[in-house]
């Protein structure tokens, strides 16, 4: 279950804790500089299933280690995510990781394609995942095809496996005329379905000019934060839908293996006790591995 707070949240409006009248510049993964927001890094703690009070002594802490104009946005989630695990917040921790998580899909893009796959499948959709579609005047890959009753969606993932890189206007450009040309050929061949949706999906964000665009042409965005009634993030979390690089009990290479073989879902290790068998997971570490992600996906 998602944690909900409001802006009367009484952890968002504490000052700034480390004496400065003013937050400190701190630098983003893009290299711009901007000033440390205490609130929102509650709001990201609290998004994870932090308590006000947790929320409250990570963003103190970390506050308190910022040099000003020399501390990252990579360098704050790494100092709340260890805070955290010192804290025996795991779960909390891993749902706070989930960006990070998504990213350790890589490096190739397909983990991500396969991710969309599974979201799209819990959402009441039929899907298939890397297709080749024939479009009225030539071929096309489509990462994720979903039906739903008469949804036809043809999905595009766009996945960069480091911060700072925006999914810029040409991704939206091409899609739209590929979509197009595949929606023609449907038609004529006597297609069904009453809507035919072009998606695209990063795990990063979208320039204005890019959302100007797809919102002009009515292709669906879902990124990083975007739309702001709800990302991808807040997809995932409703829904806790979280991958398995989100669980802390696996080592890199147990989750490179499960990713090649297609187990993407925390909750499939909940659904499927087989798999635990199948990759020689000993008992103690498959109890461990289900206490973690039956905390992370519920919310607790």
């Amino acid at each position: 279950m998602r944690t909900v707070f409001t802006s009367k949240d009484p952890s968002l409006h504490s000052g700034f804790t480390n004496g400065m009248k003013k937050p400190p510049f701190i630098i983003k993964a893009s290299g711009d500089r901007v000033r440390f927001s205490r609130q929102k890094l509650i709001r990201s703690l609290r998004r994870s299933g932090a308590t006000a009070s947790i929320a409250n002594s990570v963003a103190d802490k970390v506050a308190s280690k910022i040099v000003h104009d020399k501390t990252t946005t990579e360098d704050i989630y790494g100092r709340a995510y260890q805070l955290l695990r010192k804290m025996k917040e795991q779960p909390i921790a891993s749902r706070y990781s989930l960006k990070k998580a998504i990213m350790a899909l890589g490096p190739t893009g397909y983990p991500f394609e396969q991710f969309l796959g599974e979201i799209f499948k819990r959402r009441g959709y039929q899907v298939q995942v890397g297709v080749t579609v024939q479009g009225m005047c030539t071929t096309h890959e489509i990462d994720v095809i979903a039906i739903k009753e008469n949804v036809h969606a043809l999905v595009e993932a766009k996945f960069h496996n480091q911060t700072g890189i925006y999914t810029d206007v040409k991704i939206p450009l091409y899609i739209h005329s590929r979509f197009e040309d595949v929606r023609e050929k449907l038609l004529a061949d006597g297609d069904t379905h009453d809507t035919h949706e072009p998606w695209i999906v990063t795990n990063t964000h979208f320039t204005s000019s890019a959302i100007e665009y797809g919102e002009c042409k009515g292709l669906k965005l879902l990124g990083w934060r975007y739309p702001e009634s709800g990302g991808l993030e807040t997809m995932i979390e409703e829904a806790g839908l979280h991958p398995i690089t989100c669980l802390s009990s696996l080592s890199t290479k147990e989750k490179n293996d499960f990713l090649k073989n297609n187990v993407v879902l925390c909750q499939d290790l909940l659904e499927n006790q087989e798999i635990f068998r199948q990759f020689g997971i000993k008992q103690h570490k498959a109890n461990a591995l289900k206490r973690e992600a039956s905390a992370v996906c519920s919310g607790r």
